[in-house]
């Protein structure tokens, strides 16, 4: 399986980008992962912003891509349970497993319901560039977790 990470706009600043290269370098012992990044759009309403922004990133998909949309108001899992969701996803022959985070003001509806499932990472807001560490963090923890490995303690 492929985990293909999306998500608006450039990640910025040197050290995030540093935490994103080191946990993605992890993660490829496990998993091949692709990250995409796709032009955050300005200077138009929220709605058009939302709409213009996922369909860059429908756009990044492959065909067959198992998407979930990453959102504050999606399910929350522990670590041990998102491990499990990696696994169930990874055996049961996934080709493309993608991870979506939007733009500032989130996800367009068409794109929403695109998706086959919905986290959050917390009830806590984060801005869209820690949620990129974030996430890739806990992927790795999850890969830790499936191999029985020390790092998830």
């Amino acid at each position: 399986m492929k985990i293909r990470l999306l998500w608006v706009g450039k990640s910025r600043e040197e050290w995030l980008k540093s935490g994103i290269e080191e946990y993605r370098r992890r993660i490829g012992r496990y998993f091949p992962l692709e990250i995409s990044e796709v032009r955050e759009e300005r200077g138009a309403e929220a709605e058009i912003m939302r709409v213009k922004e996922c369909q860059r990133l429908e756009k990044s998909l492959i065909r067959g891509s198992r998407l979930i949309t990453l959102d504050e108001r999606g399910e929350e899992l522990t670590s041990p349970r998102f491990a499990d969701f990696l696994g169930r996803y990874r055996d049961g022959g996934t080709q493309e497993l993608a991870f979506a985070i939007g733009g500032a003001y989130g996800f367009s509806e068409t794109f929403r319901t695109r998706a086959d499932r919905s986290i959050a990472l917390s009830r806590m807001t984060f801005t869209h560039q820690m949620v990129r560490l974030f996430l890739v963090e806990q992927i790795y923890r999850g890969c830790t977790i499936l191999n029985n490995e020390q790092y998830h303690h």
